[in-house]
């Protein structure tokens, strides 16, 4: 099976390795030492405590093998954000609805709506790619068509 090439920031992949660096080094010791006094409790077939032990663990361990082959598959892509394009890790400032809204377009393990943080895959990341201040697109989201207009693209300094 060939693994798709996943498209992330920098600063995303640093976030996805430091959750992965977590995952490994400080919860699977601790569900291990779970399983470890549920274990020590007597007969497994009615322990409750091992059961749920054993659950979290087989999660955990699916967690980290998602993460692993997300990282061995992560191409890193660089922006830049003077270009006067919006690409991936661009800021931008769009007039949403008569209201400023703030977005980072970003790769899709990246994506957090609630913080502005939109994957790339979505609807309005897919419209706001390419364009540039003044441009108006609209995107078919769950609730219907936006329209947007790109007010800003926030340049790193």
């Amino acid at each position: 099976m060939v693994e798709q090439r996943r498209q992330v920031t920098r600063e995303g992949l640093a976030e996805i390795k430091a959750e992965l660096a977590e995952l490994i080094n400080v919860r699977r010791p601790q569900i291990i030492a779970t399983v470890a006094e549920a274990r020590s409790h007597g007969d497994l077939r009615e322990n409750a405590a091992y059961d749920a032990a054993r659950q979290d663990q087989m999660m955990l361990e699916r967690r980290i093998q998602e993460l692993e082959t997300f990282v061995r598959n992560a191409h890193i892509v660089e922006t830049n954000t003077n270009s006067g394009v919006i690409g991936l890790g661009t800021t931008v400032i769009v007039d949403l609805d008569g209201f400023d809204e703030t977005f980072t377009v970003v790769g899709a393990a990246e994506a957090k709506p609630a913080l502005g943080r939109v994957s790339i895959e979505s609807p309005i990341g897919r419209a706001l790619i390419g364009k540039r201040v003044g441009d108006t697109v609209q995107a078919a989201t769950p609730r219907g068509t936006t329209k947007l207009v790109v007010k800003e693209i926030v340049t790193k300094s």
